[in-house]
């Protein structure tokens, strides 16, 4: 019977896992951090297959040290950064370059010139 909810955060700077049991009790956790790239001024970028590396080994160690496997897992969650972005290859499903981080800049001047001709509400994401 599975017995355990395994969440995956993947943030900005690290990859995280944490088991719960059946009443939302945090059994174990665990974190790993990954490279920040700023290849040039403004520039934030992350090696997708580094995310996934590290969301997968803190998955496997916080089932590890939680003494589970996946077959104890009931439930996965996973959040993540949302507006970071990773294109990848279809084909084989490797990425095609680094993700662009949310705290990129690289369109900023692209943005004003959108705010300027008053588009904003047209391109602007709302929850």
């Amino acid at each position: 019977m599975a017995k355990f909810v395994l969440a995956l955060d993947q943030g900005t700077t690290s990859s995280r896992a944490i088991v719960f049991d059946q009443r939302g009790r945090i059994i174990t956790t665990a974190q790993k951090e990954f490279r920040q790239i700023f290849s040039q001024p403004g520039w934030v970028e992350h090696d997708a297959a580094e995310i996934w590396s590290t969301q997968l080994e803190c998955a496997q160690s916080a089932l590890r040290q939680a003494g589970a496997n996946k077959g104890d897992v009931a439930a996965i969650g996973v959040t993540n950064q949302r507006e970071t972005t990773v294109i990848w290859d279809r084909a084989n499903g490797v990425p095609i370059a680094n993700a662009i981080v949310w705290q990129d800049r690289r369109t900023a001047e692209r943005c004003q010139a959108l705010r300027a001709r008053g588009v904003e509400a047209d391109v602007t994401a709302t929850t």
